[in-house]
């Protein structure tokens, strides 16, 4: 592969692009609804939209063939393991090589991945290891495509936050729709018509990249590589170097082992088996609604620090599982989503927007790749102790101690300084540069071989 992708497409996918953090992007255009940012635009919300439609088929689906909650959480964590141990690779290939392409290809894999899955379920050839292993592939392919999508927004946009207060909005609007699809597919036909539907998703996706045109880097600001592994330890160190990074991503590792990893399988089951996969895909859709909610007051909110706005937005999260673990009746789970999503959705518009402004374009997709392992290491952990400890302390009471460990994990965000003090890079209302990660404080890459900074790079350490 080589870092301009082949064919009329005309992009020009150079890694190591340097652009100014406080105002428009170079080679972004001047608005933000061009043709290429739609295309973009569709595949995330059609991409998300199979996504959300995914856990309520592999619930109904293991459920229909004898397995239970702790075979649903192992089958969601090889996807989760793979992917979290992996895309930190995936980042140095984001920065070496075309992320357009790296895209296109992994939407491929699980085109191919899910497809095999429907087969499987339709005729009722179901193994856990099969299964697993259909995941794990999931989750490298979602490891090689995650990374290039940090770095692609800000190179369509010229205000970062906008674009994705947008794009968390158009995410949340399949989140809505994707869960009561799933359970309507699920009623009227199988769990294998929703795995074929999310396979379209990706074939879809995959067709809206290979239309899409990326602008032309500028010339010049490509870094070299220094090869894959010093590359790697590159990206590592100017993670490390930023402390509001770094510290958010120590602190998600708590919220995925104790509420998100067990709340993914345990909600699911719990809710299924007591009111139905109707009821379930109706909770889902609340939270996708919930979800719109917090991406269009993220279109018009713009705290100075951003992160803290964000962490009190988060606090929200806990009606989720609070409300299932207290059997709420559906009617108090939907309110429970919906102000779950809002806190939720708020919070990642605030953490993208910060991670795109505070890092260097260079840099972005590996920082971003760290970023994103950090914050599921933990994950595939918690959704392997689901079943363990549902089965030792019950469903409710593990989805009870998850909404109280919301609240606590909040306290730790705003108890660090360099995490509730950030402030946002430059001024986003006209145009806005790259934004930043959950950890991560401005730090410069020059000393690590990059080329010297710009008067527009120059950075805060945190």
């Amino acid at each position: 592969m080589s870092g301009v992708a082949s064919g009329g497409s005309g992009e020009s996918d150079e890694p190591g692009i340097r652009g100014g953090s406080a105002g428009a992007r170079p080679g972004a255009p001047g608005g933000l609804w061009s043709r290429d940012f739609g295309l973009f635009f569709v595949a995330r919300a059609i991409a998300k939209l199979g996504d959300t439609m995914l856990p309520v088929a592999l619930a109904a689906g293991m459920l229909q063939h004898g397995y239970g909650a702790g075979a649903v959480g192992l089958a969601m964590a090889a996807t989760a393991a793979c992917f979290a141990s992996l895309v930190i690779f995936g980042g140095v290939f984001a920065d070496r090589f075309s992320t357009r392409l790296l895209m296109i290809g992994a939407d491929a894999v699980r085109l191919v991945t899910q497809s095999l899955a429907a087969v499987f379920f339709l005729t009722g050839h179901v193994v856990l290891w099969e299964i697993c292993l259909i995941g794990a592939v999931n989750g490298a392919a979602a490891a090689v495509f995650q990374p290039g999508v940090a770095s692609t927004v800000p190179r369509l946009a010229t205000d970062v936050q906008k674009a994705n207060g947008v794009i968390r909005v158009a995410e949340s609007g399949a989140q809505l729709a994707g869960p009561a699809v799933a359970g309507v597919l699920v009623g009227l036909a199988s769990p294998a018509a929703v795995f074929a539907a999310h396979a379209g998703t990706y074939a879809l996706s995959a067709l809206c990249l290979l239309l899409l045109r990326l602008p032309p880097a500028v010339p010049g600001s490509r870094a070299a590589s220094l090869g894959f592994r010093k590359d790697l330890a590159v990206g590592w160190r100017e993670f490390r170097a930023r402390t509001w990074l770094w510290g958010v991503i120590a602190i998600w590792c708590v919220l995925m082992i104790t509420v998100t990893g067990p709340a993914t399988p345990l909600v699911a089951v719990t809710v299924v088996e007591q009111h139905g996969s109707g009821a379930y895909g109706l909770v889902n859709s609340a939270l996708g609604a919930g979800t719109v909610i917090g991406g269009v007051i993220a279109l018009r909110l713009r705290p100075r620090r951003m992160l803290r706005a964000g962490a009190f937005a988060l606090v929200g999260f806990a009606a989720f599982p609070a409300s299932v673990g207290a059997q709420a009746g559906v009617g108090l789970m939907v309110v429970g989503a919906v102000v779950a999503g809002a806190g939720t959705s708020f919070w990642a518009v605030m953490w993208a927007t910060s991670v795109q402004t505070q890092v260097p374009p260079d840099v972005l997709n590996r920082i971003h790749a760290y970023d994103v392992a950090g914050s599921l290491a933990m994950l595939p952990v918690g959704q392997a102790l689901a079943g363990p400890a549902a089965a030792a302390f019950g469903a409710e009471r593990v989805l009870l101690m998850g909404g109280v460990m919301v609240l606590v994990v909040c306290g730790a965000l705003l108890a660090v300084p360099a995490v509730r003090g950030l402030v946002r890079v430059g001024g986003l209302a006209g145009g806005s540069p790259t934004p930043p990660l959950p950890g991560c404080d401005n730090c410069g890459s020059a000393a690590w071989g990059a080329p010297p900074q710009t008067p527009l790079l120059k950075r805060r350490r945190g």
